[in-house]
């Protein structure tokens, strides 16, 4: 994985809002495919929004527990008794909805990252009925209770177009084949302890990291998203709440690595 991302369509760099935050030169961030590419391999439910059969034209949101193909698509195990079901066979037209937990960017649901997928939600065919049974498995262990009850069977969302959202003023549409193309960041299954660390012990560092790396004075700073190229931090400045991208010194690919760079860069701000 590169890690240097291509520069955003000028559509969507308007939207970025990094430098206007921090009143600093743009920095390296990953892809908006990848971002939401990532935000989905991490979280485990969505909601998913059908076509209503009994009220036509309308939506029907469900709680919705998923899992992802090798080609990132989300896979479901559905009842036919339930309401999305019978609406998805009526027609498979829906979108799923992934958001970031709040806690994880400061407590501002509107400040945390989200991806909505669209796409046409039918029965995986049974050639793929193995490999869907094994994802699936895989991220959802209790599942296996019910799994081969006879009313239950896969669906997979072929997707079609890609929304997503980084917090404030960050968005833009992805493509269904950017977002296909992509693969999650490598620090996907270690970002939320990197934060919760960072977070709990280390809050005067992010403090210093601000005013070093960003050039804002701060009596606060909450890390909200890490990534192998830098981190989000969210700011409590004399001027009220603000929000900055820091780049690492250099890319990562582990916690490991994380932390040796996080640790040298702490020691330039001190």
């Amino acid at each position: 994985m590169s890690s240097n991302p291509p520069p955003l369509p000028s559509s969507l760099r308007k939207h970025a809002g990094t430098s206007a935050a921090s009143d600093q030169p743009a920095v390296p961030e990953p892809s908006f495919s990848e971002r939401a590419r990532t935000l989905v391999y991490i979280i485990r439910t969505g909601s998913l929004s059908t076509l209503s059969r009994k009220q036509p034209g309308f939506p029907f949101g469900s709680v919705m527990p998923y899992a992802l193909d090798v080609r990132g698509c989300p896979v479901f195990l559905i009842s036919a008794m339930a309401m999305h079901t019978q609406n998805l066979k009526a027609d498979p037209r829906a979108s799923l909805l992934v958001t970031q937990n709040p806690e994880d960017a400061g407590g501002d649901p509107l400040g945390a990252s989200r991806v909505t997928l669209v796409g046409n939600v039918l029965p995986v065919p049974a050639t793929d009925l193995p490999a869907a049974r094994e994802c699936y498995l895989a991220r959802h262990a209790n599942s296996k209770y019910w799994v081969d009850f006879e009313d239950f069977a896969f669906y997979r969302m072929d997707v079609v177009d890609v929304y997503y959202v980084g917090g404030f003023g960050v968005m833009g549409w992805v493509t269904a084949s950017e977002y296909l193309a992509s693969q999650p960041d490598p620090l996907a299954d270690s970002m939320a302890g990197i934060i919760q660390h960072m977070n709990a012990d280390h809050r005067d560092s992010l403090v210093l990291l601000a005013r070093k790396f960003a050039g804002i004075e701060s009596q606060e700073a909450t890390m909200t998203a890490v990534d192998r190229l830098g981190f989000h931090l969210r700011l409590k400045t004399s001027e009220g709440m603000r929000g900055v991208r820091i780049a690492f010194l250099r890319a990562v690919s582990n916690s490991a690595e994380t932390r040796k760079v996080l640790v040298e860069m702490v020691g330039q701000s001190r």
